[in-house]
């Protein structure tokens, strides 16, 4: 850090030092990407620092630079949407399976991420990795409780079906009457 750089280019470094990483990991879950995630966090960094902005620390900045990233990626999202209508399936790299089951089930989770919906990812991400509640995640993104709610649930009954163990959700969702799982304890 030099001595007699300005406050806020002292704050952006330390700010990228300490929290860099961070930023890119909540990008990429985001956005699914981690080279997406890495371009959104640049942009955001120069979106928050682009004009001078003095008289915040590290961790205020930090706050100020995630809400831009969620505002790129909803906003990447929307714009992009029509487009992914007529594109071509984008490439993917293959994915070698671990020995892990714990990596197995990270990455398990990463590919149903990707299946939802950019605000279906987002409430999921804003709810379960920001933990927030409901009705932060509604006055973060600007909607009603319930529509976040229907997000949630919308996205959680997706990824539920597809990590059900057996492959199929019906022994999840299925009562005690009707087969299910904890059917023996009638």
């Amino acid at each position: 850090m030099a001595r007699g750089a300005p406050e806020w280019e002292q704050v952006v470094t330390r700010l990228v030092d300490e929290r860099g990483e961070a930023l890119v990991r909540y990008a990429t879950l985001l956005c699914g990407r981690q080279e997406e995630a890495r371009d959104i966090v640049q942009d955001a960094l120069a979106r928050t620092f682009g004009r001078l902005r003095n008289g915040f620390g590290v961790a205020s900045a930090e706050a100020y630079v995630r809400r831009a990233i969620l505002n790129q990626v909803v906003d990447r999202a929307r714009r992009t949407q029509r487009w992914r209508a007529v594109a071509p399936r984008e490439y993917r790299p293959d994915v070698v399976a671990s020995r892990s089951g714990d990596v197995d089930l990270a990455i398990d989770l990463g590919h149903e991420l990707d299946k939802l919906s950019p605000r279906e990812r987002a409430c999921v991400v804003l709810r379960y990795y920001d933990d927030l509640k409901v009705d932060d995640i509604a006055t973060t993104l600007g909607v009603s409780s319930g529509t976040v709610k229907r997000y949630l649930s919308d996205g959680l009954a997706k990824m539920a079906i597809a990590l059900a163990d057996d492959g199929t959700a019906e022994g999840r969702l299925r009562g005690p009457r009707e087969g299910g799982r904890h059917a023996d304890r009638v």
